[in-house]
């Protein structure tokens, strides 16, 4: 089996993405600091997969922990790396610490992958890197605008830094722009966890209608979309994990056309902040209590992907609809709430 190394591996997408290459085959390993996490996200990995995955707790930002880590695990054959902050509002409150912590670790990781000579590089980016772009949906080879946030930044930056290395160290990259992820694991045991207020729109939809929170906010309904509303492509989060263990196996199997490649990782299909919520009340049958605030800074207008190149080269299709979505995450949120020995308090360390 060829040993990945998930970097991130406790947080949201990392976890469903190692529960997707397990399935597929590979040997996984994690490294993540728990900062931003809960590891009880193993356990649920562990009846999913029936894998106990070792994790490191490990700051990427200290070089030399993680040199370490590839010093006891020199059969690395590739890495995907999710280790990121990425709340937007939160970068344009502390955008210093955003392009300290994720491009820092960005180049200590590539600085490993150049040392232990690791064939095989998948970044996870982000479609903030179109800016707010001219023609929707974009390609791959749409014309970048200035980013909305410095998280857009530090996505922005990452690709190219990752372009630069892979051309000077030979590396084979797949940077990954992912558009809105939604939902969590068909079998309810992993799913979206954010410590703190949610940043992103499914978890305050579904924390709303649970009662954690009182009432959301729609940011600004005067835009020029149909309803008003911000325009969002959202894919569901096993559908971006799977696309993670296909992009390993186009490198392994030698497909790539170039050192770095890039594919979006979008449904194709744009959906308004009211759509979603209506969607939620459909499936669900709740009211949701919400209320029409002003626009929001660092928010894009609209934005989703044409995924015609990931659909050709990955044999990438995404297979759950947004209702399927918003049902899942329906059903994950009724879980924390009733599965409180595993879910509240601070959980305990599981390296």
């Amino acid at each position: 089996m060829s040993k990945i190394l998930v970097t991130g591996g406790c947080g949201y997408i990392g976890s469903h993405t190692i529960v997707d290459l397990i399935e597929n085959g590979f040997d996984v390993v994690s490294v993540d600091n728990i900062s931003r996490s809960n590891p009880h996200v193993f356990e649920g990995i562990d009846k999913i997969t029936g894998k106990r995955i070792k994790n490191y707790k490990v700051d990427l930002c200290n070089f030399d922990d993680t040199f370490a880590i590839f010093q006891e695990n020199r059969d690395i054959e590739g890495i995907i790396h999710f280790a990121a902050y990425k709340a937007v509002n939160e970068s344009i409150e502390k955008p210093l610490m955003y392009f300290e912590n994720n491009l820092n670790s960005l180049i200590n990781l590539l600085k490993c992958v150049q040392e232990f000579k690791v064939p095989y590089f998948v970044f996870s980016s982000s479609c903030t890197v179109y800016g707010n772009p001219d023609h929707i949906p974009v390609t791959e080879t749409t014309p970048p605008k200035a980013a909305e946030s410095p998280y857009g930044y530090t996505k922005q930056m990452g690709e190219q830094i990752i372009n630069e290395f892979a051309k000077s160290a030979g590396t084979h990259c797949i940077l990954l722009r992912y558009f809105n992820p939604a939902g969590a694991h068909p079998s309810i045991k992993i799913g979206e966890m954010p410590i703190g207020p949610p940043q992103n729109l499914i978890p305050v939809i579904t924390q709303t209608a649970i009662g954690k929170q009182d009432k959301m906010y729609v940011f600004g309904t005067d835009y020029d979309t149909r309803d008003g509303s911000c325009i969002r492509d959202f894919i569901h989060v096993c559908d971006i994990a799977n696309a993670h263990t296909l992009a390993l196996e186009y490198l392994q199997h030698g497909k790539s056309g170039s050192l770095c490649e890039a594919f979006n990782l979008g449904t194709g299909n744009g959906v308004t902040i009211l759509e979603a919520i209506h969607s939620f009340e459909k499936v669900t049958g709740i009211k949701l209590n919400y209320e029409i605030g002003p626009r929001r800074k660092g928010d894009v207008i609209a934005i989703y992907a044409n995924n015609n190149l990931a659909k050709t080269k990955l044999n990438w299709e995404p297979k759950f609809s947004l209702d399927e979505m918003m049902r899942t995450a329906w059903e994950w949120e009724q879980r924390l709430k009733a599965d409180k020995t595993i879910f509240s308090g601070i959980p305990p360390e599981l390296n």
